[in-house]
């Protein structure tokens, strides 16, 4: 089989660390590249990733410039023919390598994803994302709003990244999803692995439970995705559905914030940003999914407004 490279930005993760390093190494798949970049962090990171003697590891030390341009930087300086990321507070199952490769180059796919775990403190939780046979969304448009937007279950061809110049925003927050929405647009097959192979650890510093100020990039970030989509001639109700999807789901996390001012005013930004997107958003399918109770406070400003102060008040 083909050689993989593992990317895994640091940056101030020592807890984490050793667990997410030694999943790596310790891969049934052994042509692996593991290219492990810390940057700028100011915890004892470096001497942890130093301690390891292992021949794959490629270690870079830079000054911190955000985790767009580490993983840039990570691609610009890998040799697989497939890559991988690794957020370095995460960890991987020890088949992930040889089962995603297996069948990246058995099906001749350009993008492979699996099923993960949430780890909240030992406490596994399975995500998993519908089966589907090998596709494209010129094939299956819709199958865009059934695969998350982070980058860490999946591997990707490197001819698709190099071809299409895809990369990751920089200097923006969540700069993974144009990255992944971009290489599902231009992917000519998308493959999945009925397997939970990689495990994202929830804790006090997780991005699923720390919102600040930079919670106003997604708004930037969905315009890129939108042009992206628009580009490739997307159909316009499976953008709609992606759109809501997203923006729903960063008004309800509003509820970690606590200053209410800030809370209200991306609420008020994301819904005006639908409305000017399609102002029948409302009735979009992927909010069908869900029980009237919930759609009503998902589709309602002044509740999800209320839904966000009421969490707030009882956790804080």
């Amino acid at each position: 089989m083909a050689k993989i490279s593992l990317i895994v930005p640091v940056y101030n993760t020592e807890k984490y660390l050793n667990k997410c390093i030694d999943s790596l190494i310790n891969q049934s798949y052994d042509d692996i590249e593991i290219i492990i970049i810390n940057d700028g962090s100011t915890d004892y990171s470096e001497n942890l990733i130093k301690s390891y003697n292992d021949k794959r590891i490629k270690y870079i030390s830079k000054k911190n410039e955000g985790i767009g341009k580490t993983r840039n930087l990570g691609i610009e300086k890998s040799s697989g023919e497939y890559l991988a990321f690794v957020d370095s507070d995460d960890y991987l199952n020890e088949n992930f390598c040889e089962k995603m490769l297996n069948k990246a180059i058995t099906d001749d796919c350009d993008v492979v994803i699996c099923d993960y775990y949430e780890d909240h403190n030992d406490d596994l939780k399975k995500i998993n994302f519908i089966n589907f046979p090998d596709t494209s969304l010129k094939q299956d448009p819709k199958l865009i709003n059934f695969i998350n937007l982070g980058p860490c279950n999946k591997i990707y061809k490197r001819d698709l990244l190099q071809k299409n110049k895809i990369k990751f925003i920089e200097n923006l927050k969540y700069e993974d999803a144009p990255f992944v929405v971009k290489s599902l647009i231009k992917a000519k097959k998308i493959g999945k692995v009925n397997d939970y192979l990689t495990y994202y650890v929830i804790h006090e510093k997780s991005e699923t439970t720390i919102r600040d100020e930079k919670i106003f990039d997604i708004l930037k970030i969905t315009d890129i995705i939108v042009k992206d989509l628009k580009n490739a001639n997307f159909p316009n109700e499976e953008m709609i559905n992606l759109v809501t999807m997203i923006l729903t789901d960063y008004t309800i996390q509003q509820r970690y914030i606590n200053d209410k001012h800030n809370r209200d005013q991306f609420i008020n930004a994301a819904f005006n940003y639908l409305d000017n997107v399609d102002r029948n958003w409302k009735k979009c399918n992927y909010l069908k999914k869900f029980n009237y109770l919930k759609r009503l406070v998902k589709t309602n400003k002044i509740l999800t407004k209320l839904y966000c102060d009421l969490y707030n008040f009882r956790h804080n």
